[in-house]
């Protein structure tokens, strides 16, 4: 019985299989539809290149041209260009025209403010320092306005050492004071003021032609905005009698008065000596 079923159970499977049309369909397309995809997959594939119709240099070679052709200007562009460039040459040209034609202007000045506030710094200091000079009343300085001008002084120095020859020559000569000009620039007290002798002439001392005084607190090196008028007369007096400063008694020497510009011209020079070598007190002798 078990062999019979078996055999039955073929037959039917053997039969269905023959039998049936449709599976067998069914069968064909899976197989038919596996192949053209299996076909579809390898053509895709050689079909995403260019390689199959142009080479790999052909395609480089046919790009670089389309590339040439895009960037190659048209004779109109080209035009336009050299219009563009021209207008341009000509307007720097006339740019340059114009700045030769007009006058060359001169370095700007501080700004009012700025020049207005050292004025009155310069006012309340040199006001203060009047004040103070006057408030004392030790007889050592005394000042006047040159043309009632608060920043042009003439300082009378009355004393020196009285053991100094120097002070022997004032009394001998009836020499009663020294007579300074002070002249204040504009940004006092933060340069030092120009200082020299007006009368009477004398020789060594420090005191130089035209009257210029040698003296580095008088210049922007040795200045301080700390120091105050009646400190530059003391310090003065005392190089006067450390020079051996003397009244000139030679005649006719004796009556030619200093003058501003010779002071001036001295004061630059030796100015520039002493940053050259120092400012080294020379000897005595030296004056």
């Amino acid at each position: 019985m078990a062999t019979l079923l078996r055999k039955i159970g073929l037959i039917r499977l053997h039969d269905r299989d023959t039998e049936d049309p449709k599976h067998q369909q069914g069968s064909r397309k899976v197989a038919k539809q596996a192949g053209q995809s299996q076909k579809g997959g390898t053509k895709h594939c050689g079909a995403g290149g260019d390689t199959s119709i142009l080479g790999t240099p052909e395609i480089k070679a046919k790009r670089a041209s389309d590339v040439r052709e895009k960037k190659a200007p048209s004779k109109e562009g080209k035009e336009k260009q050299q219009l563009q460039q021209q207008q341009q040459q000509q307007q720097q040209q006339q740019q340059q025209q114009q700045q030769e034609k007009q006058p060359k202007q001169h370095p700007q000045q501080p700004p009012a403010p700025n020049r207005q506030h050292c004025t009155q710094v310069r006012t309340r200091r040199l006001m203060k320092e009047l004040q103070e000079i006057r408030r004392l009343g030790d007889n050592f300085i005394t000042v006047e306005l040159a043309d009632d001008n608060l920043y042009d002084w003439n300082v009378k120095l009355h004393q020196v050492d009285k053991d100094s020859a120097l002070w022997q020559d004032m009394k001998e000569t009836n020499t009663e004071y020294i007579l300074l000009n002070v002249t204040f620039p504009d940004n006092f007290p933060f340069a030092p003021p120009f200082m020299r002798v007006l009368a009477p002439r004398l020789e060594n001392g420090y005191v130089l032609d035209g009257g210029a005084i040698c003296m580095e607190l008088l210049t922007p090196r040795g200045w301080s905005s700390a120091y105050t008028v009646e400190a530059v007369m003391r310090q003065f007096a005392a190089s006067l009698v450390k020079g051996q400063g003397r009244i000139c008694r030679k005649a006719g020497k004796s009556k030619k008065a200093f003058s501003r510009k010779e002071a001036e011209a001295t004061f630059k020079s030796l100015v520039k000596t002493h940053e050259k070598y120092g400012w080294v007190s020379p000897p005595v002798s030296d004056g």
